[in-house]
């Protein structure tokens, strides 16, 4: 009963401030601007770039290929009138490009000089353009046609893999994102809520709040009240953003028209023979088919089964860990130097587990993926970045399981022998000598 008042105290009290329903409808809505604002730069930067051209070799005059984004000017004029009226003729940059030798095998320096930088876009066009001139011209005084080269060229094995006994297709890519995602999430939200329960721990020790309350609950119904309560705060915020984010993807798949586009089999049938052509063209509609392939993928992933196991690793890992953020904020009087070097041993397992992390996505079988996601303090980020893969075998998953529940088990043990002792001391510098015998003391 006691535990339920507290759980129901930080609960409300938490979720009535302006601070949580500011960070509840901001983060989603930071996100979300942050991906327009990377659209709209990556929009923005094909701006057009004018390069003036001084071809001294006569190999690239009128050869050289315009994009979208870049425009040359061939021109003969000396070098240095054009730089003394750069500015005058708009130009972005000047190639200048000497006599070049296409039967040497050496690379001839060729300058593009400008008043700033063109961008390595912009520069990696040119030289790349500039590079299959070169090639071509070689290959015809070789005796090699354009079309014969691009036959040759031309990839003749394409690998996919099928996960399974159904043989259902993965696509590396996005299940990289979605593990990079997870594990990101999971190793912000155990460090801040974990923080949060440390914070609120501190606050009562030092304010002697704790003492009062200590006199009508338990020191341990007290630590849980506080954890269980935050955990529910952490879950409630949690749900909103996954409610809001999803409305903004629906209204953005409708926008598009992107389900019924992804349900008409005579698309998706286009799309197949159009691959080597590289876009499907519906009426007046040009689209990428790769990135309709991906959308596909994208819905056809079983999402419930992630989220599923997100809020068990979220929840499981919250509790592990706020246990130990819990007993360390009671040891604590105030915001000193002592809490930096208190809390590092709790967030260097975390750290570890999102190093961990990257191993993972390149080999999600390792042998590190394997032990870091049954190990309880590097599981839940772990595992999580297993899972998209559909890595883990079913006793893989049973062990880490398994392994979580007795983790948090055997850290709410330590917490609390800490916390019943430590919460009451005020005024004392606590070594780690003293918390080890508050831990084996019997009483």
């Amino acid at each position: 009963m006691n535990t339920g008042l507290i759980i129901r105290r930080e609960y409300i009290t938490r979720v009535k401030t302006k601070q949580f329903l500011i960070t509840t409808i901001l983060v989603p809505l930071i996100l979300i601007v942050t991906l327009g604002i990377f659209a709209y730069i990556s929009a923005s930067s094909k701006s057009e770039k004018h390069i003036a051209v001084v071809d001294q070799s006569g190999l690239f005059t009128g050869k050289l290929t315009p994009s979208q984004s870049i425009i040359y000017h061939y021109t003969d004029s000396p070098i240095d009138s054009i730089k003394q009226h750069f500015e005058a003729l708009k130009y972005d940059g000047l190639l200048i490009i000497p006599t070049i030798n296409i039967r040497d095998s050496v690379k001839t320096p060729v300058t593009i000089w400008g008043l700033k930088q063109i961008g390595m876009s912009t520069q990696n066009h040119i030289e790349k353009d500039m590079n299959s001139l070169v090639e071509a011209r070689r290959l015809e005084d070789a005796g090699i046609s354009q079309a014969t080269l691009a036959h040759i060229r031309k990839n003749a094995v394409g690998i996919t893999q099928q996960i399974g006994a159904d043989n259902k297709e993965s696509d590396n890519r996005i299940a990289n994102g979605i593990a990079y995602a997870c594990g990101i999430l999971l190793y912000m939200l155990m460090i801040i809520y974990g923080m949060s329960v440390m914070k609120s721990v501190m606050e009562e020790k030092t304010s002697r709040i704790a003492e009062i309350i200590i006199s009508s609950v338990k020191p341990f119904e007290l630590m849980m009240g506080k954890i269980v309560g935050v955990a529910l705060v952490g879950l409630t915020q949690f749900l909103l953003w996954v409610i809001l984010i999803g409305i903004t993807v629906v209204v953005a798949f409708v926008a598009m028209d992107l389900g019924a586009i992804l349900s008409n089999p005579e698309v998706l049938k286009q799309i197949a023979e159009a691959q080597q052509q590289g876009q499907v063209n519906m009426g007046s509609i040009n689209i990428d088919p790769d990135m309709l392939s991906m959308t596909q993928t994208i819905v056809n992933i079983n999402w419930l089964r992630i989220l599923g196991w997100f809020l068990f690793y979220f929840l499981s890992g919250y509790f592990l860990y706020a246990s130990l953020f819990a007993a360390v904020g009671s040891l604590i009087d105030d915001e000193s130097s002592d809490s930096n070097s208190l809390t590092m041993p709790i967030t260097m397992p975390i750290i570890i587990a999102f190093v961990m992390m990257v191993k993972t996505l390149d080999d999600p079988a390792s042998g590190v993926a394997i032990f870091g996601s049954i190990f309880p303090l590097t599981s839940p980020i772990v595992m999580m970045a297993r899972i998209p893969f559909n890595a883990p075998t079913w006793w893989e998953m049973t062990a880490s399981v398994l392994c979580m529940i007795l983790g948090f088990l055997g850290t709410t043990w330590l917490a609390a022998k800490i916390y019943r002792t430590g919460i009451l001391l005020n005024g004392k510098k606590i070594t780690l000598k003293e918390v080890g015998k508050w831990v084996f003391r019997k009483s």
